[in-house]
């Protein structure tokens, strides 16, 4: 057995882009690390969500554990950084921000966790983080470095798959048109095409605890979001494969799993 560390800008994010790929290591017997750069004190967030004197920073890391817990974590770790915003925000200058951070420093921080961990298998984001974020084009960067350092050999890169978006969505409309929040987002520039996926995991088998783990985060997924509006078959459809871009030496395309070996006999 192997151990699994998934690197993420956010709390939600790793529900949303990886969960089912983190369950189902969990559930076939390897190890699973949740790394965290922030705690995500920039997110929007209701009236009467926080509790009198609560941060919201505070919030989203108790629902990190809560949703880790569902996904098979065995060790959560916040890098210490704090969020930076949406692209062209003042709190991208914060110097106490991800953006902000020096590289070397940050990817030290993360390179010290796998090599603790002993980590088999390291993901982070895309070039791009998927959408431009600041904070996810961080991971990538200290992500890659991190691993660098640490020797880590075997190298994902989380995406999503945007040719697949763009068929989806026309799909999603077919199949429910009462969905009102759903996200605004550039379907040419949003995730990677699919000639550069080389890793496409089928989490079909998973897919309502990976839902369940997304509502975990309420005070970003509630009721009302984009998320759980859908139907469950819809939400089946929409999330039940996750797409990564392998990049170290033995990346090659038709890739269904992220260890050696088919996954079999995970059940949700």
């Amino acid at each position: 057995m192997g151990t699994y560390v998934a690197f993420h800008a956010h709390p939600d994010d790793e529900a949303i882009a990886t969960g089912g790929t983190m369950l189902m290591a969990s559930k076939a017997g390897h190890r699973v690390v949740l790394v965290v750069a922030t705690r995500g004190e920039c997110g929007e967030v209701a009236d009467g969500v926080l509790r009198a004197g609560e941060t919201l920073g505070e919030r989203r890391e108790g629902e990190t554990e809560t949703a880790a817990a569902v996904l098979g974590v065995s060790r959560v770790e916040f890098l210490g950084y704090r969020d930076s915003g949406m692209d062209g925000e003042p709190t991208n200058d914060d110097p106490a921000s991800f953006w902000q951070a020096d590289l070397e420093e940050a990817a030290e921080r993360f390179a010290a966790i796998l090599r603790e961990e002993r980590a088999d298998v390291v993901s982070m984001y895309d070039h791009h983080g998927g959408y431009g974020h600041p904070d996810h084009i961080q991971v990538h960067r200290v992500g890659h470095r991190g691993a660098e350092l640490a020797g880590t050999e075997r190298v994902y890169e989380a995406t999503m798959n945007r040719d697949r978006i763009k068929a989806m969505r026309a799909a999603m409309e077919d199949a429910s048109n009462e969905i009102t929040d759903e996200p605004d987002i550039d379907e040419d520039s949003f995730g990677s095409p699919e000639e550069l996926i080389t890793t496409t995991v089928d989490v079909s088998s998973v897919v309502l605890k990976k839902r369940e783990a997304m509502a975990a985060h309420a005070s970003q997924i509630d009721d009302e979001s984009f998320f759980l509006q859908m139907p469950p078959e819809v939400f089946a459809m929409a999330f039940a494969e996750e797409w990564f871009i392998r990049t170290d030496d033995g990346a090659h395309h038709g890739e269904s799993w992220i260890f050696d070996g088919a996954i079999e006999g995970v059940a949700s």
